[in-house]
């Protein structure tokens, strides 16, 4: 160090400006605190509401009545009015029906051109 200069280091954090930028209340804590738990139930929780399934979806719940109006998509009605939705059953709905890249489509190509126009598979 340089002769006639001091250094102060702090190890409080509260001493950082970087500190003072995050500083929060309990209102935003709080904020945060339901938000993470919201986002862990689509984790672990296997039965949703419409709303948690719409949510979990990215789409309007108006949408997703209407897929399930039309019978488009599984679902469960144990009293006849509530609609609940088995987290499982929707990501594999979701995952129905993938389309194939480019590559993977002309892979296909090549090799039924090399099987002499047949299709295996």
């Amino acid at each position: 160090m340089a002769q006639g200069k001091e250094c102060v280091v702090s190890h409080r954090p509260q001493d950082s400006p970087a500190f003072k930028f995050f500083k929060m209340n309990n209102n935003d804590i709080t904020k945060i605190a339901d938000m993470l738990t919201a986002r862990t139930l689509f984790a672990t929780k296997e039965v949703l509401t419409s709303e948690e399934t719409a949510q979990y979806m990215g789409v309007s719940k108006s949408y997703l009545y209407k897929l399930t109006m039309r019978r488009e998509i599984p679902h469960y009605k144990p009293m006849g009015k509530m609609c609940y939705f088995n987290r499982h059953e929707i990501e594999a709905w979701l995952q129905a029906n993938r389309v194939a890249t480019d590559t993977e489509l002309n892979e296909q190509a090549a090799e039924y051109c090399e099987k002499g126009g047949l299709l295996h598979g």
